[in-house]
């Protein structure tokens, strides 16, 4: 009996100790510098307090937490090798279709583990590599040792940055040599699938000196009455002159706790876009990172926000401005409705010795429903004098004056009211590609 019960542990993982932490390890016979990693990120998520702001987190309940399912299924290669359970479910999200239209490669996660990956040969051929990051730890040891939490995202950037650096499983690892441009974005979609798991998937991205990239991140869920708890991580590194644009849309169901930590390290005249759109999940803490370390570095932050009943959504950015000439920009949208709350929560720091430099901060809420909350925490802290830094924050709800004027010209006051959170949402919108832009809109008109 002892045995089998030591088999089903091992299968479906729920307690969070060390040995947990080794068993996932040997599982993926990793070699041994990333255990020990693990087990020193686990000493910090067990010392390191849960943060004391944004959403109430005093009913988190580690122990309920399923945090690694091993993989009843290999890899496929090919969409047809994909199990049809799952296969039906991307095919309602439309993956298929996307990766055969525009996308260079395409990486699927369903809970713990990659199901699905694949990588056009002609960009293979350029030396680019897309990886899950499971075999990426195997195939490209030195790589991931050097970059794998060693500056940027950290175990001690916050507790859930160090959960994930102890129960990491799957993810993409993406490498761009010099000079090497990448027409088409490659995707990675994540899917959490069973009751109550945990899903800690780790990007890696790799952007050679003069190389450009645009990578998507998309997640979903299954919708289930127990919450499900999300803590990836993304870490960028852009190369001198090289560009990056990360792009996420998360439509995680009502039931997933979200805590994302994402940095990005950009050298001189590097280029980092984050663009994002929030939607679904009861919880989600958010707030990517640009940290500009060579002179001319650019980073610009674009998001957009949807909480409606039930959603406590706080999302933000941060960027640390470290050397001359560098510049930033943040824009962030934000529509709350019925009793939902959205809050940003942002920071940007000028160094001393980083003269030149600029940044902007510009958010924006639209309040839809009496009982709706916007919230806005923005952090100016400019340590250099020949520095530039600007901040615009506007709160406000759908001017009556506006509804009466397109309804007067014809339109009802669904479709007039639909029009205004259009316009509202464009500049962020216009960011996404085509395809994207469409789906994006269609969420926003679901959450109405």
């Amino acid at each position: 009996m002892k045995n089998k019960k030591s088999k089903t542990q091992i299968k479906n993982q729920k307690y969070l100790d060390k040995n947990l932490i080794k068993s996932i390890s040997k599982q993926k016979d990793e070699p041994k510098w990333m255990l020990k990693r693990r087990l020193r990120a686990f000493e910090v998520f067990e010392k390191m307090p849960m943060p004391k702001f944004g959403p109430d987190l005093s009913n988190l309940d580690f122990e309920k937490v399923i945090f690694y399912k091993k993989p009843e299924i290999k890899k496929a290669k090919t969409w047809q090798d994909v199990p049809k359970d799952i296969k039906k479910t991307f095919d309602k999200l439309g993956i298929p279709e996307q990766e055969q239209r525009f996308l260079a490669g395409l990486g699927t996660q369903v809970d713990s583990a990659m199901v699905y990956q694949s990588f056009k040969k002609h960009w293979e051929k350029k030396g680019i590599i897309f990886e899950d990051m499971d075999t990426a730890v195997q195939k490209y040891p030195d790589l991931i040792k050097e970059h794998f939490m060693t500056r940027c995202v950290l175990a001690s950037n916050n507790k859930f940055a160090a959960l994930h650096g102890a129960l990491w499983s799957g993810g993409s690892f993406v490498f761009v040599p010099e000079n090497v441009k990448l027409a088409e974005p490659i995707e990675g979609y994540f899917f959490l699938k069973s009751k109550q798991m945990g899903q800690f998937e780790h990007t890696l991205i790799i952007a050679e000196e003069g190389s450009q990239i645009s990578y998507i991140e998309g997640c979903s869920a299954a919708r289930y009455s127990q919450d499900c708890l999300h803590s990836g991580a993304v870490e960028i590194f852009v190369g001198k002159q090289a560009r990056v644009s990360y792009l996420t849309i998360q439509n995680w169901s009502r039931n997933v706790l979200n805590f994302n930590t994402k940095r990005a390290f950009v050298e001189e005249k590097g280029i980092i876009e984050w663009v994002s759109g929030s939607f679904g999940s009861r919880m989600t803490m958010l707030y990517p990172t640009s940290i500009l370390q060579g002179k001319g570095a650019k980073s610009t932050h674009l998001s957009v926000t949807v909480a409606g009943r039930g959603q406590d959504l706080d999302t933000g950015g941060k960027v640390i401005h470290q050397a001359p000439e560098t510049t930033s920009n943040i824009v962030a949208k934000s529509i709350v409705k019925d009793n939902g709350k959205a809050s940003y929560r942002g920071m940007v720091k000028v160094e001393k010795g980083a003269k030149g430099a600029k940044t902007s901060i510009n958010c924006e809420n639209l309040i839809l429903g009496k009982k709706a909350i916007a919230n806005t925490y923005p952090a100016l802290q400019i340590e250099e004098k020949e520095a530039e830094g600007y901040h615009e924050a506007k709160t406000g709800k759908i001017a009556e004056d506006q509804l009466f004027y397109l309804m007067s010209r014809g339109l009802s006051e669904k479709q007039a009211t639909a029009l205004i959170i259009n316009g509202f949402l464009e500049p962020v919108i216009d960011k996404f590609p085509l395809e994207y832009s469409v789906e994006l809109s269609r969420l926003i008109e679901l959450e109405r």
